[in-house]
């Protein structure tokens, strides 16, 4: 499709679905290679991120299944083989198969890491933590190659300079199968992270302190299968918030987790936002004399600077002046 017709003036008013979160799958599915057994997914988003990872595990010798929001994989098949350019250079999160691959085969060869046009995604803290554990870089061409073989990944005390997410998850799914204990400092906060953790916990992992600045990882040598449902996706949750406010007629927005959206809300009701927070939905009601704010992004659980975006026309509805830092 090369272009979008928008015919406007219509009010929107009902409900709508909040899917799983991107930011999480996109983690979820490289760390499946750690396991021993079928990891079984739930609330999977449909998004072309999720088909290329597919893509990726499957030609990398895994078994998948697709049916609805459901994602099985098989990991028992995969080989650690080069993986293909093409898909990883298109692939933001392609830099999590480098600490999957490392925990299992203990080296990992992959294309470097693409997915935006704004700029180079520098990955300086994520071989910071694999070399403190163990891990030797060198490089062919457009390929980064990873090894810790001959003695493995050992446990290691590591400092994140900045607060990363990348680099937190990818940490801790390389120190899960490390002998000894991981320590991370400084760590990410994002409840991204806390899915991640609580899926490898659930296939056997021994995390603790996910959610907090200081994350423990004590190593095992195995892990099984396991069911799990991926968070909601909280920017998804937040962008139809946003849209709901300011040109909807009362829109319910299901499968929403408040606690992972508090400083969004917060900020909405600053201006004014009249809503009804549930167990799992909010309700946002036709809005009327919203006033402006001002706003500065943060790190979690700060206001998400993917949140900027949908609230800039938002604020465009609302009398005074606002600034977004």
């Amino acid at each position: 499709m090369r272009k979008i017709v928008i015919n406007g003036g219509r009010p929107l008013q009902g409900e709508i679905t909040i899917s799983g979160a991107k930011n999480s799958v996109v983690a979820l599915i490289p760390a499946i290679i750690l396991s021993d057994d079928i990891v079984t997914l739930d609330c999977v988003p449909d998004i072309s991120d999720v088909a290329s990872l597919v893509e990726i595990m499957e030609i990398m010798g895994a078994t998948v299944k697709r049916y609805d929001d459901v994602l099985e994989i098989d990991p028992r098949g995969v080989q650690n083989i080069p993986m293909p350019y093409g898909k990883i250079n298109s692939l933001r999160a392609s830099y999590y198969f480098y600490g999957s691959l490392l925990g299992r085969f203990g080296e990992a060869t992959v294309g470097l890491p693409g997915g935006c046009d704004l700029g180079p995604r520098p990955i300086d803290l994520h071989l910071k933590a694999f070399e403190a554990m163990g891990a030797k870089v060198s490089y062919e061409g457009d390929n980064m190659n990873l090894s810790a073989k001959g003695k493995g990944l050992h446990g290691a005390s590591i400092y994140m300079d900045t607060v990363s997410v990348g680099a937190t998850i990818n940490t801790m799914i390389a120190a899960v199968k490390a002998k000894g204990r991981t320590v991370i400092e400084n760590a990410a906060r994002e409840p991204e992270i806390i899915d991640v953790a609580t899926l490898l916990n659930n296939m056997g992992a021994h995390i603790r302190g996910a959610g907090t600045d200081i994350i423990i990882i004590d190593g095992v040598e195995k892990l099984h299968g396991t069911r799990h449902q991926v968070i909601p996706d909280r920017i998804e949750a937040g962008t139809y918030i946003s849209l709901a406010a300011a040109v909807g007629k009362g829109i319910r927005i299901n499968n929403v987790l408040y606690e992972h959206l508090e400083g969004f809300i917060a900020k909405l009701e600053e201006m004014g936002v009249h809503m009804t927070v549930s167990e799992d939905s909010i309700f946002v009601e036709e809005q009327s004399d919203l006033k402006a704010i001002n706003i500065k992004t943060a790190p979690y659980p700060g206001f998400a600077t993917d949140l900027q975006q949908p609230i800039t026309p938002l604020l465009l509805t609302a009398q005074g002046r606002g600034t977004i830092i």
